[in-house]
Order: structure tokens, then C-alpha cells, then sequence
């Protein structure tokens, strides 16, 4: 099932990556949502506690002014 058709605008997920620096989960973030098939993502928060961090990521399907495929009246059952 195609879950992008019901999305309004993006996904967010949060968790703790075992990371050496900020930096580094970042870079892992990122790979993680593109591993994912995840194309337009935002780093939204990371906080490094010392051997790991916490991290907010938002992928992005639908961006202002995209054409929203759930706006064009198609039949979503």
C-alpha cells in the first residue's frame, strides 16, 4: 500500500543512535530516512549525552505548495 497518499504532510521519527558526536548522528540520521526511501529530510533536533543522541528526523512528502495527491479528490479507501 502506497501509505504517501494518506500523509498530509510529513513523517517524524525520534530515537537514540549510539553516536561519537552530534555530527556523526546526525550523518547517521540521514542515512537511516534515506535507507528508508526517504528523498526530502530535515534533521529537526539532536542532543549528544556523551556515547550517544537523541535525534528528531522529518521526512517530507508532501512540502508547501506541492500538489497534494489527498487534496485532488481521490478515493483513498
Amino acid at each position: 500500500m502506497d501509505f504517501s497518499r494518506f500523509v498530509i504532510d510529513g513523517i517524524d521519527l525520534e530515537t537514540t543512535l549510539l553516536a561519537e558526536s552530534e555530527d556523526q548522528a546526525r550523518e547517521l540520521g540521514l542515512s537511516l530516512m534515506k535507507s528508508l526511501g526517504f528523498k526530502d529530510v530535515d534533521v529537526v533536533f539532536v542532543e549528544h549525552n556523551g556515547f550517544a543522541a537523541r535525534i528528531r528526523l522529518r521526512a517530507y512528502v508532501y512540502r508547501p505548495g506541492d500538489k497534494y495527491q489527498w487534496f485532488e479528490g481521490e478515493d483513498l479507501r
